[in-house]
């Protein structure tokens, strides 16, 4: 074996890199695990117990701090974790309506109605829809008339074309995504959950949200769906504010000292009179400082909390002057904070002595942004006029840009209205006699503090900075969300209660062990000695993917525990037919070492080709696929790299090891030894049989499929899915179902999940898209349900909830189609690249569509006899892996056809002998294959819990199917479209 040094240093580095990534995973559960002993069951005192921690060294050796462990840990998705999945759409329609100025000519606002119908059954963007049909109904009208005003005026002129005003549209639509991708960016920072994720969907008006851990759904909800609020705010300067912290550390101690005592009047007076003088108050500041660097025992920390409570997590900005001395930093920002310490701010600044204390036209708020690590600035805003509000409104925006000045620095230029142009020149004009900030405030967060230098007319601005590129960007999309009043609703989401996240984790765990034992306890009982050497490599192989799916911050969900369950069975693939090769060799009369040696080179072509295939299609599963499905596709591409890697290297050098040591090396039992040698099974003579069943049983299908549907999962139908788990053990879903469906509707789907669970799916109430209509429907639920004794219930008892609009569903149901039929495309496409004959194409091409197809039959015939086969997301997963691997094992099958018929036989020969012996000489493979992923996902199916119930037996009847398809469908397609054209 050549390169075997190189090998042994590549696996070794492989597997110190794995251990090291892998270790932050363990160093950061046992801190939570500490956490959880300190805490003895007080969420909020692990929070805080982890806070205070985050910034402490914690791995051993290394000192890196839990914060940094904790973002490096292998990531668990929201099944398995617990949380919150939300898909928020903007509402283009009503952007559209807006920037019309509510325009009321009956054909725009038809063509709105029409476009948005059509969103449910068209690929196009919503602009696109909505110039169609304004076309249709007007086909003389002119959309500048409607769109083009003073205002817009440098972006869309009064005589701008149809398809300039489609531009412009497409424009506004585009900024008003971003923006509120900026602002819900914004927004997650609050629901205080570890490791919360935003997406973008590419070429698309939605936006993912991913919230772990998160506790309250219905804060979510309000919070992610309330309008955007853009405002601007004078601001107090840091020497006008620090002498009110002084008031307020004095009455937080003196509160601390003794609660007794009613010495907040008499502080709070200090502070109205502004008696502190400064170079007292500086002294004071200095005295702080000087003690928490001093002396940083606990017993310290809590003496100085105690005497100066505001001070310890409140830091003034200062700065040393020539004479040495600490001088009050001048500006907009009055005081840092770490972000574990910005909630205990909060709670000092709006407490009702503190609140007292203050003038009534102070308000406090912090940066958007950390602006070192995790510190956190905070501002003092000046409220104005009668209402104590802002001193102007952001809907005077007319436009906001990045730019770069003359400088070539990056900076955003602003344009107001005229009416906002003449309030901002008053305000810019008092300002600028002291320099002062403006703040621009978007939800209560400072994102930007410019010091007016000079009075600006005009109404046009420039805003510069310590800026880069990308900040300008978001900036300018924060100043147009007064602009763009385009709401983002949410059309769909998955909430997973953390008893559920633990059961699908306990679940998981059971199978992987599970599965593990039978591919250990098969492979060791059909290809004896020879067969614990690719359990080694099994086991090694899902080692170095855990470690790598932790190094690519990748996330482990539960459809990826299950990609590994089902690597199990397919990673031993390629042992399969390197073993199958060998024994062919030793069958041969040659030495175990040759044997060995000649059964590697020969099954290279064949396992390269059938990985490849399958991880085509987890590409695609990547592309196409979201939350996580993708895991699933993340999880099967690097298993299939690394099982690559163990079963044709490292399995290799164990065997080169072995022989070195004298080991004798068998490669089956005795009763394993003589399985399908001879086999002769008239497969290709018949091949009409085989296509008069497949063909009467997907026809049967398609009919059933127009008479009786399929079961809809929730994302494919549209609706709002509860999981209940009833108190009361004698509950019936005949029981849930009397107690919902006369309120709920007929259409209410109630079925069991396992053996204590019960989901309920409707669709009541899933056009409102008030705030209050998820509310609405789960009190409705809770109420129903409650009137009767056998199926009370708690909220606590909802384990799980999923929503998705109409909309979105029919969207899903389109991309499921396409997706499949590109995959078969693709690999298709593939195979006639490795083959060169398009009769292997096609055969190709039609197995895998059978394959769909006889999988989508038995759904659709056996929908009333088993409640777990639904048609969802999971299920098109399935679909594509089934597609993958059926082509792995046909491209076998098709690489010893080839093989027959260039090197075993004369031209004179047959071809279908030929070919059928082919099948028979790798049916041994096909048929240990094909069980040893049976085996794993049986496992699946009894031990992976209910929510991969439906994906495991789509998996399972698939692998039959494809199994199947390889033997007696594509290789007799190529013999009845090839002829004589196969040589």
């Amino acid at each position: 074996m050549q390169g075997k040094g190189v090998i042994k240093f590549f696996a070794i580095v492989l597997t110190i890199v794995c251990i090291y990534q892998l270790s932050f995973t363990w160093v950061a559960r046992k801190v939570e695990k500490d956490a959880e002993v300190y805490a003895k069951g007080d969420t909020a005192k692990v929070k805080a117990y982890l806070d205070s921690v985050s910034g402490l060294p914690a791995y051993p050796v290394l000192g890196h701090t839990y914060q940094y462990c904790l973002e490096r840990e292998l990531a668990l998705g929201l099944d398995l974790k617990g949380g919150m999945n939300v898909t928020m759409q903007i509402s283009l329609a009503e952007l559209v309506k807006a920037l019309s100025n509510n325009n009321p000519d009956p054909a725009f606002n038809q063509a709105l109605v029409n476009a948005t119908a059509d969103t449910r059954t068209s690929q196009s963007d919503y602009i696109t829809l909505f110039v169609n049909e304004y076309e249709k109904l007007a086909p003389n009208g002119k959309l500048a008339a409607i769109f083009s005003t003073k205002d817009n005026q440098a972006h869309l002129k009064y005589n701008a074309s149809n398809s300039e005003v489609e531009k412009y549209l497409k424009d506004e639509a585009d900024v008003a995504v971003k923006q509120s991708y900026t602002v819900l960016n914004t927004r997650i920072d609050q629901f205080g959950v570890t490791q919360p994720n935003i997406q973008l969907e590419t070429n698309t008006n939605r936006i993912l949200i991913e919230l772990p851990g998160v506790k309250d759904p219905e804060r979510v909800r309000k919070l992610l769906s309330g309008s955007a609020k853009l405002e601007f705010y004078q601001t107090f300067e840091s020497q006008e504010v620090y002498p009110m912290f002084t008031s307020i550390d004095n009455i937080l101690a003196a509160k601390t000292k003794n609660a007794a005592k009613d010495t907040a009047k008499t502080t709070a007076g200090a502070a109205t009179k502004d008696t502190v003088a400064k170079k007292g108050a500086l002294a004071l500041l200095n005295k702080v400082e000087k003690t928490a660097a001093k002396d940083t025992s606990l017993a310290a920390k809590s003496k100085l909390n105690a005497a100066h409570p505001l001070f310890t997590v409140l830091q003034i900005p200062t700065y040393q002057d020539q004479s040495g001395q600490q001088q009050l930093r001048p500006g907009a920002v009055v005081g840092w904070a770490m972000q574990k310490d910005t909630a205990k701010v909060n709670s000092y600044l709006h407490s009702a002595d503190v609140q007292g204390s203050l003038p009534r036209n102070i308000k406090f708020a912090w940066g958007v942004k950390p602006f070192d690590k995790k510190i956190f600035e905070l501002y003092a805003l000046k409220l104005s006029g009668a209402e104590n509000g802002p001193v102007l409104g952001g809907d005077v925006i007319n436009d906001a840009q990045n730019d770069v000045d003359q400088k070539g620095s990056p900076e955003v230029r602003m344009v107001m209205n005229s009416q906002g142009a003449e309030k901002w020149r008053a305000i810019t004009a008092e300002a600028a006699q002291g320099k002062k900030a403006i703040a621009i405030v978007l939800d209560d967060n400072v994102y930007s503090a410019p010091s007016v230098q000079n009075e600006i007319s005009g109404g046009v601005s420039s805003i510069s900075g310590n800026f880069k590129v990308e900040d300008t960007k978001d900036l300018a999309n924060v100043l147009k969300a007064g602009r763009l009043p385009a709401p983002a609703r949410i059309v769909g989401e998955d909430v997973v209660g953390p008893s559920l996240g633990q059961e699908s984790i306990n679940a998981g765990l059971i199978s992987c062990l599970m599965g593990l034992l039978v591919v250990l306890v098969f492979m060791v009982a059909y290809y004896n000695r020879a067969g614990t050497v690719a359990v080694v490599a099994v086991i090694i192989n899902v080692f170095f993917l855990m470690g790598v799916l932790t190094s690519l911050r990748a996330v482990l969900t539960l459809p990826g525990v299950a990609g590994i369950v089902l690597l199990f069975g397919m990673s031993v693939d390629a042992n399969v037919l390197i073993y199958e090769r060998v024994r062919e060799e030793l069958a041969l009369g040659k030495s175990v070492r040759l044997a060995v040696s000649d059964g590697f080179k020969h099954a290279l072509s064949s396992i390269l080709d059938s990985n490849i295939s399958t991880f085509l299609t987890g590409v695609i599963l990547f592309v196409f696929g979201s939350g996580p499905i993708q895991g699933f596709a993340t999880t099967l591409m690097i298993g299939i790299i690394t099982s690559l890697f163990c079963s044709l290297l490292i399995s290799r050098l164990i065997f080169e090891w072995m022989i070195e040591k004298g080991w004798d090396i068998k490669f089956s039992n005795p009763w394993s030894s003589h399985t399908f040698k001879n086999a002769n099974f008239a497969f290709v003579k018949k091949r009409f049989r085989f296509y008069i069943f497949s063909g009467t049983f997907i026809t049967a299908g398609i009919i059933s499929m127009f008479v009786q549907g399929f079961n809809y999962g929730v994302d494919f139908q549209g609706g709002r899915t509860y999981i209940l788990r009833f108190p009361n053990k004698n509950a019936t879903v005949e029981d849930a179902r009397g107690a919902v469906e006369e309120v709920l509707g007929h259409g209410t789907l109630v079925k069991k999940l396992g053996s204590d669970k019960i989901s309920v799916t409707t669709n009541y109430l899933i056009e409102d898209n008030s705030t209050t209509a998820d509310a609405k429907v789960e009190n409705t639920l809770l109420d129903l349900l409650n009137k009767k004794a056998v199926t009370q219930i708690n909220k606590k008892d909802i384990l799980g909830s999923q929503k998705v609009q109409a909309t979105i569903a029919d969207g899903l149901k389109k991309s499921a189609v396409w997706t499949v039929l590109f995959a078969i495309l693709v690999i298709s496409a593939y195979i006639l690249l490795r083959f060169r004959k398009w009769q292997f194409s096609l055969a190709a091409m039609v197995a895998t569509a059978h394959d769909a197809l006889m999988v989508l039959s038995f759904y659709s015939l056996f929908r009333h006899v088993l409640p777990f086969l639904d048609i969802d997301q999971s299920f098109v997963a399935a679909i594509l892996t089934v597609i993958g691997y059926s082509i792995n094992d046909t491209v076998v099958v098709f690489d010893r056809i080839r093989e027959f018929l260039h090197l075993h036989h004369a031209k004179t020969d047959e071809p279908k002998e030929v070919i059928n012996n082919a099948i028979n000489n790798t049916l041994s493979r096909t048929i240990i294959t094909a069980l040893t992923v049976l085996f794993v996902l049986v496992i699946l199916f009894i031990f992976g819990g209910d929510v991969l119930r439906g994906f495991s037996f789509s998996l399972l009847i698939g692998v039959c199917f494809g199994t199947y398809s390889s033997i007696c469908i594509a290789t007799p397609v190529i013999i009845d479209f090839g002829k004589k054209d196969l040589r």
